[in-house]
């Protein structure tokens, strides 16, 4: 499949329609892959559609956590991995980033078959849509946050680990993402409203500590006038 403004040595700005081992063209319900890459003490999800068309709608409905790959130049599947929330995109630890290349190399049916192959992964952000594009086909916002990563061959203890892991589901995408993009608002509001809560107790805080200096000074300054009004002058005796 042809790209557009691709450059000898760089990584493709788009890539058309992709294939997988399946080798679907068309599916009647969409389906994603799902795996689980345990290799760290926190295991990360990968996952990844059936075909071109579920293709489609992860591009649609990805979140800000995910991280996309696609064999550089070739037709492969679109791999995501998603991240932790706040975790940052140059933060993968390496052995999961190893996971999701040796994921894409092998549903790539040109890719599984070569060695020394590039892959390239970007923050899902930076994935760019226009209506002009093939069915799965897409490009990048910015060039400069699309990272290159050499796949030497196939490893295949890698992958049937992960293989042992996998998971075919039926999800709502826009149900999830809704679901996500809720939830995130709700914790920013709760965050706002304890930002208030903390705000006013600071104020309060430094309105009795004025209070105290000047109920301390108050008293002070009564003390003294009592301490002159309570002496005796020595004309008294006299």
């Amino acid at each position: 499949p042809g790209a557009r403004g691709r450059s000898r040595g760089s990584p493709s700005t788009s890539w058309s329609p992709c294939a997988t081992t399946a080798g679907a063209c068309c599916a009647a319900v969409e389906m994603v892959y799902y795996f689980t890459s345990n290799v760290e003490s926190s295991p990360y999800t990968i996952y990844m559609g059936k075909d071109k068309y579920e293709n489609e709608d992860l591009i649609k409905y990805g979140w800000p956590e995910d991280v996309w790959f696609h064999v550089d130049k070739l037709s492969s599947a679109h791999v995501y991995l998603r991240l932790y929330k706040g975790q940052v995109f140059d933060s993968i630890p390496k052995e999961v980033l190893i996971d999701c290349v040796q994921l894409v190399k092998a549903n790539s049916i040109q890719g599984s078959k070569m060695n020394n192959i590039n892959v390239v992964y970007t923050p899902w952000s930076n994935l760019k849509k226009t209506g002009d594009m093939d069915v799965g086909q897409i490009g990048f916002h910015r060039q400069k946050e699309v990272k290159v990563i050499a796949v030497e061959k196939k490893i295949n203890e890698i992958l049937n680990r992960l293989e042992k892991t996998k998971d075919e589901r039926f999800p709502d995408l826009a149900a999830e993402k809704e679901s996500r993009d809720r939830d995130e608002q709700n914790e920013r509001k709760a965050q706002v409203q304890e930002m208030k809560r903390k705000e006013k107790e600071e104020i309060k805080r430094r309105k009795e500590m004025e209070d105290l200096r000047c109920y301390s000074t108050l008293m002070k300054s009564d003390k003294m006038s009592s301490n002159q009004d309570c002496g005796y002058d020595s004309d008294d005796f006299m």
